[in-house]
């Protein structure tokens, strides 16, 4: 692309631009716009020829390019969508990965290989996975003259490390016939000479890059936990690449939580070197561990040889002096009670989880005002904590008047202050996370007689956002200004017609407001009461996408006349209780919230005036909207007896119309099986807790209605945008087509 706008302008003699610049340049401004139509056209003619190239096309022009190989799409997994639209562009990628366009002839040669299964799952579902021949792991006899050592072995109960991989993706026991095949609609067999396994591992592996770890005081000084929140979180294998193309995939290979055994080193005849393996520790790897001025180490990574994998379940394992003990499969420390550490200890770590949700060292686009002032916070910047930035920006502001600034953290560390922001009319203030880091903002009890949130002040006009934060230990208060009439209230002798149209907006994206302040141990919530997010007396926009969240609470002094505009979107809500308000009001029957929520999980009950959209979300626990008459709820999970506005495809209400029209004149029938359906397609969820790997996650027993009830057939809920259903679908049906005659296979979830 040529980016100097003049160059049709340069292409003129010399004396017709000296003629235009004696009339101030009125042809260069002329060429300057054709320029731009002719670099439209230039551009396209390049790209037309990129297109002839699987891997330098656009993405509409795939499927096309699908058609002339022979490639057949699943119509299972549904129908394209609209390609010019940004969310049915992101379903058509998984309907036809362009991966697997490109590769299509190369997987027909190689039609019948083992490890061909696995690059399948790869390249159609975007899944690291691992295939099993279930028939070599058959007990049978062998014939003495044609001996196979490499085929399972019956149970050794002294080979603990074969014990603990039984039924999973890499035991090595053998096992009786099962007659059951893999791929069987209802249950599923595995062990039978036709039958492949094919184990899959949907969650990924998002890294936490030099960050502090937790000391539990509670227990000792001498404890720690990888997880900065305290909760014990399993250590997650950092997946290294297979170069060779027949390779089988082996532990190093996927995103599975690490075993105390397989972190250990082992000597050549299966003895304990007590140290970890360098295979998970080390840099570039799975875990590090630094302890600033500990032992003999310095600034440096504690050695591999000094790290002693341990069963710290009970934290009553005690290292030998310079040696540190780690638990894997929990995420805990243990240092010598004599030996503390000094200054602190800082670790690199993977942990697991569905999406890049919350905040997290993942690729997000970073999106900031037009001529924002940037100050850059971290320990290797000018600015170390986030009052210095916010001070700084105060102290310019009142001589030049800057309206955006953004304050952005450059490292993954934690930062314990307390933040007071206050926004000036038509002031724009981002607090942000630079990209693939994530930083923790730790609230604590700074005062005995004032609450310790994050408080933020805002004026008509201004927009406060947070982006890529984890918050911890206390609340985010949002309030307007003391000095100034409520947002959205005229003042006296003002315009009053003018007054509502000045709102201001709150921005939470791609962060974390930690349900119950923080957590402990098991990752039951510390405050399970407390609420992430309270706003009070403020008539602001709030947008939370991509995001976790706790309770939402709206205190208001009275009730005003526009409800405050509430939207969630691709993000989890959490009450942390089936029994607690997810959104309501303290004092009040409903928060006078207008509520959209679209492709959203919410644990808790929702209590709000209206709401004027629910679109492929799943809400667990009740809903009562005070103004059904407005809006619409559409392909969601509501339970039965809500008060909510009317609804269109949602569950459980399609299946009870199913039983009504199966049966109308039988009550009794009618009623026993209304409650069975409304039994069956209720949710159900890997794990509800945050801080665990399968949070939000749905579970593989969830009903179909749920799992593929969204209107485009994803699943509903915070993980639609995953297309899961659509991912599985495509792989069953290459599965069929690339597995040889007589072959059996089946798709086994491992996470």
């Amino acid at each position: 692309m040529n980016t100097n706008p003049d160059r049709l302008y340069e292409l003129l003699p010399v004396i017709y631009r000296m003629r235009d610049a004696e009339q101030a340049y009125p042809l260069r401004a002329l060429l300057r716009v054709i320029g731009e139509q002719v670099d439209v056209v230039e551009n396209d003619m390049a790209q037309l020829y990129e297109n002839w190239f699987i891997e330098t096309a656009e993405s509409w022009v795939v499927p096309y390019i699908a058609d002339l190989i022979g490639y057949r799409p699943v119509h299972e997994a549904g129908e394209p969508g609209d390609p010019n639209t940004p969310r049915g562009s992101a379903r058509n990628k998984i309907l036809i990965p362009r991966r697997e366009v490109a590769n299509t002839l190369h997987y027909r040669r190689r039609k019948g290989a083992l490890a061909l299964l696995e690059a399948l799952a790869n390249d159609v579902a975007g899944w690291n996975a691992r295939a099993v021949e279930f028939f070599k792991l058959l007990g049978w006899t062998q014939n003495l003259n044609h001996q196979h050592l490499d085929r399972a072995r019956t149970v050794d109960v002294r080979d603990g490390n074969a014990l603990a991989l039984l039924d999973g993706p890499f035991e090595r026991l053998a096992h009786t016939v099962d007659v059951r095949r893999p791929n069987s609609a209802r249950t599923r067999g595995r062990y039978n000479i036709p039958s492949v396994g094919l184990f899959v591992w949907r969650l990924n592996a998002y890294s936490v890059t030099d960050t502090p770890a937790y000391c539990v005081e509670e227990v000792g000084p001498h404890n720690y936990t990888f997880s900065v929140l305290g909760n014990d979180a399993p250590l997650f294998t950092h997946p290294e690449r297979e170069t060779d193309p027949t390779h089988i995939a082996d532990e190093l290979n996927v995103p599975a939580p690490i075993r105390r055994r397989a972190f250990e080193l082992f000597n050549a005849d299966g003895t304990s070197k007590h140290e970890a393996n360098p295979a998970y520790y080390g840099a570039g790897k799975s875990l590090l561990v630094w302890a600033s001025q500990w032992g003999k180490f310095g600034d440096e990574p504690i050695p591999p040889e000094y790290i002693i994998p341990a069963d710290l379940t009970d934290w009553q394992y005690y290292p030998q002096r310079d040696h540190i003990a780690v638990d894997p499969e929990l995420g805990r420390l243990a240092f010598p009670p004599a030996q503390l550490p000094k200054k602190g200890v800082r670790v690199f770590y993977h942990y697991g989880f569905s999406a890049a949700m919350g905040g997290g060292e993942y690729d997000r686009p970073i999106i900031q005002a037009a001529e924002s002032v940037i100050y850059r916070v971290g320990e290797n910047e000018r600015y170390k904590q986030i009052g210095d930035a916010l001070r700084e920006w105060m102290r310019v502001k009142a001589n030049h008047q800057p309206k955006a600034a953004v304050i952005e953290i450059a490292d993954s560390g934690v930062y314990i202050e307390s933040l007071n922001f206050e926004l000036d009319q038509d002031e724009t203030l981002q607090l942000r996370a630079a990209n693939r880091k994530r930083p923790v903002i730790r609230l604590i009890d700074w005062h005995t007689d004032l609450p310790d949130a994050l408080s933020v002040s805002l004026d008509n006009g201004s927009r406060f956002i947070l982006d890529g934060l984890l918050i911890t230990g206390r609340a985010v208060h949002v309030r307007a200004k003391s000095d100034s009439p409520p947002i959205g209230v005229a003042a006296p002798n003002a315009d009053s017609s003018a007054a509502t149209d000045c709102a201001a907006e709150v921005i939470i994206r791609h962060c974390t407001l930690v349900p119950g302040w923080g957590l402990q141990n098991d990752c039951e919530p510390r405050r399970p009461a407390e609420p992430s997010l309270e706003i009070f007396n403020v008539n602001a926009q709030v947008r939370i996408e991509h995001s976790i969240v706790g309770s939402i609470q709206v205190h208001l002094d009275q009730v005003r006349a526009d409800p405050i505009p509430l939207h969630i979107s691709d993000s989890i809500l959490d009450a942390t209780s089936s029994e607690r308000e997810a959104i309501g009001a303290p004092g009040r029957p409903v928060a006078h919230v207008v509520l959209t929520a679209q492709r959203c999980t919410v644990f808790g009950i929702v209590q709000v005036h209206a709401m004027e959209l629910g679109e492929n979300s799943i809400f667990n626990d009740c809903v009562n909207v005070a103004r059904r008459q407005l809006g619409c709820m559409r392909f969601c999970y509501v339970p039965p007896g809500c008060r909510t506005p009317r609804c269109y495809h949602c569950q459980p209400d399609m299946v009870e119309a199913a039983v009504r029209e199966r049966f109308p004149s039988n009550e009794t029938t009618r009623d026993r099986l209304s409650a069975l359906e409304q039994t069956r397609v209720r949710p159900q969820f890997t794990d509800r807790r945050y801080g665990r790997p399968g949070y939000g996650q749905l579970a593989e027993t969830c009903a179909v209605e749920i799992k593929r009830g969204a209107d485009d057939e994803s699943e509903m809920g915070a993980f639609h945008d995953l297309f899961q259903p659509q991912r599985e679908a495509n792989l069953r049906a290459r599965l069929d087509e690339y597995t040889p005659a007589g072959a059996n296979v089946g798709i086994f979830f491992a996470s």
